[in-house]
């Protein structure tokens, strides 16, 4: 396995900034597109590309340029993988992303026809963008949460799962947002990680319930 690392201009005109894990085996045009949380980056889910690309899938990971302190620029943020997965010459796509990466998620899935499914990781939705995107689509939505707390807005990603024609929903007892990472830092834990005790084992759990989510959507 080989990472790539790349940029691709936003619409807006700012450097979106990638890393592309390419295993061997790879099928030519499968990706994986993973975005990261508000105001994280990339690295915070290169746990996950990893764990994917040990499997033969190819994976990037991207860091959003457009969003700012105050405005996650959500939808923009969307589009913005899309100009990846383009330049990346994607024909079949699953798009992934964790809290407010995950809305982003939806809106690349909804607007790429290219989208086998969508996994969100502890999905935090914004103004009903979420659930505005999952509305009309066709293609399934696996959602992993946590326990709700003020840093995943108390689960509200849970309700817009319910206005998906084709979604499924798995719950991990006792997990915290920073579980969704991989990595985590020091920062998600002093925001949102009260408890640490048993993390490990959460985040193993979710990066092998990733893994397989993933894999399930590819072969769609």
């Amino acid at each position: 396995m080989r990472i790539e690392w790349g940029r691709v201009q936003s619409a807006t005109g700012c450097a979106l900034d990638y890393a592309w894990y390419r295993p061997d085996s790879a099928k030519p045009g499968d990706l994986v597109v993973l975005a990261h949380g508000f105001l994280r980056d990339k690295t915070r889910l290169s746990g996950l590309a990893r764990a994917l690309a040990e499997t033969g899938i190819s994976v990037v990971t991207v860091d959003f340029c457009n969003t700012r302190p105050w405005r996650g620029n959500h939808a923009r943020n969307g589009f913005d993988l899309i100009a990846v997965a383009n330049r990346l010459e994607a024909r079949r796509l699953v798009y992934a992303g964790f809290s407010a990466g995950g809305l982003a998620a939806l809106v690349a899935a909804r607007n790429d026809p290219r989208t086998l499914g969508v996994l969100t990781l502890d999905l935090v939705d914004a103004q009903d963008l979420g659930r505005l995107m999952v509305r009309e689509f066709d293609r399934p939505v696996i959602g992993l949460f946590g326990e709700p707390a003020p840093c995943n807005a108390d689960n509200n990603g849970l309700a817009t799962l319910a206005a998906a024609r084709r979604a499924r929903v798995e719950r991990i007892v006792g997990a915290s947002h920073c579980d969704f990472e991989s990595p985590t830092d020091w920062l998600c834990r002093a925001l949102c990680e009260s408890d640490r005790a048993g993390e490990r084992q959460r985040r193993a759990a979710i990066l092998a319930r990733s893994v397989t989510a993933i894999r399930a959507l590819m072969a769609e």
